[in-house]
């Protein structure tokens, strides 16, 4: 079995980690594949170096090594080439990257063994009519105004019927995975990463009667920035690709066609990573 690994060198700033699990994975009687540009840093270790795109194309899985935003930032290779992911968290929280560096002893032969499950993460598919801007989001799609000055108005519709209109910083449309991320610190539900769903956060709300709302995956979200907006407004997709909006354009929402499959080895690993890394912070 050959595995790619995708090591973030800002987290595995030696590539130490990187290094340990080509040697678990060859201890194991697995391959470790990486990119060309690896090949001077790690010269010496039990790994194959390829060009990045036949790395991809080879491989069985995929291993990110970094936290959250190393597997975030992978996540659209991972789905076109259609190959499983597991993340190694280097950083501070990990809710997708779930393999700590302390279980890879234990986590990486079960891999090489195939003793693991695979779980769906359902995607966003972001789009704004007339810009060409098309984006896929593991995490969320967030509109936001170009100051934080003064607040924005949204108007929120659901299969072209009108659901609700926000005067507020913003607005996040989360996927069950990003509902611990941004949405959650704007007051948005924790969603059961399994659940066919996705949830709508205003960000710092005008309104008493402003609250989060959860639509079935199957529904197409439009928000239009009203016209009456002093200023134009930004869509970003997991804080990342952005497009502006002038006032009166809108953003399409529904749910990718692909999902991508993580490598778990517990079915119950979000609970687990939300009482010992959220619940206990």
């Amino acid at each position: 079995m050959s595995v790619l690994l995708l090591p973030n060198r800002t987290k595995d700033t030696d590539l130490t980690v990187t290094r340990k699990i080509a040697s678990l994975l060859a201890r194991s009687g697995s391959q470790a594949l990486l990119a060309d540009e690896f090949s001077a840093d790690l010269a010496g270790a039990p790994a194959r170096f390829l060009p990045r795109d036949q790395a991809f194309a080879q491989a069985q899985q995929v291993i990110t090594v970094g936290g959250d935003g190393t597997l975030l930032r992978a996540a659209p290779e991972c789905m076109a080439y259609k190959k499983p992911v597991l993340g190694v968290n280097l950083g501070r929280v990990g809710f997708l990257a779930t393999c700590e560096v302390s279980e890879l002893p234990q986590k990486i032969p079960r891999l090489a063994a195939g003793d693991f499950a695979l779980e769906s993460r359902h995607m966003l598919l972001a789009e704004v009519p007339g810009r060409g801007w098309k984006q896929i989001a593991m995490n969320d799609v967030v509109l936001f105004g170009r100051s934080r000055l003064h607040p924005m108005d949204y108007t929120v519709y659901c299969d072209g019927a009108f659901v609700s209109r926000y005067r507020s910083d913003g607005v996040i449309a989360a996927t069950p995975a990003g509902s611990t991320a941004y949405s959650l610190s704007a007051g948005g539900p924790v969603l059961d990463a399994r659940a066919p769903v996705m949830v709508l956060t205003p960000v710092c709300a005008y309104g008493m009667r402003a609250v989060p709302l959860v639509f079935s995956a199957d529904r197409h979200l439009t928000i239009v920035a009203e016209k009456d907006n002093r200023d134009s407004v930004y869509a970003s997709a997991d804080s990342d690709a952005q497009c502006e909006l002038q006032p009166g354009e809108a953003l399409n929402l529904t749910t990718a066609p692909d999902a991508l499959q993580l490598i778990v080895f517990d079915g119950t690993e979000q609970f687990h990573a939300i009482e010992t890394k959220l619940m206990r912070r």
